[in-house]
């Protein structure tokens, strides 16, 4: 890996508007997803908003997934924030997009935290 960490942006478009309004299922979804990934779950937090949508972040040790549902549009923006060489989120995309039943989605991928050994000096 390139950097400290691999950040992955996600539009899953549409999904099944019932699942992106069912918290216990986003929730369990995420957490299963960042198992999956090999990423060790420190904690989580999801809202529902009224009359729809669901916004959620998992914290990993090694960073985090989040997302945040819009059913009436059938969309969900989700990222996926790892870090180390250990967890691959690619593992957690394919269980999100499963799990949301999302037929179409648009991905970037961004490697952050570039870090020289120069720089890794000069913060000792």
């Amino acid at each position: 890996m390139n950097g400290l960490g691999r950040h992955i942006l996600v539009e899953f478009l549409r999904c099944d508007p019932a699942v992106l309004n069912d918290v216990p299922h986003i929730k369990s979804s995420m957490v299963q997803a960042a198992e999956h990934a090999g990423a060790t779950v420190i904690s989580s937090n999801f809202h529902y908003f009224s009359p729809h949508g669901v916004s959620g972040v998992i914290i990993i040790e090694e960073s985090h997934l989040a997302i945040h549902t819009w059913p009436e549009y059938k969309y969900a923006a989700v990222d996926l924030f790892t870090c180390g060489d250990d967890i691959d989120p690619w593992v957690a995309f394919n269980h999100i997009q499963e799990a949301l039943s999302s037929k179409n989605y648009t991905v970037i991928e961004l490697h952050r935290g570039f870090v020289d050994e120069k720089m890794r000096d000069d913060l000792s």
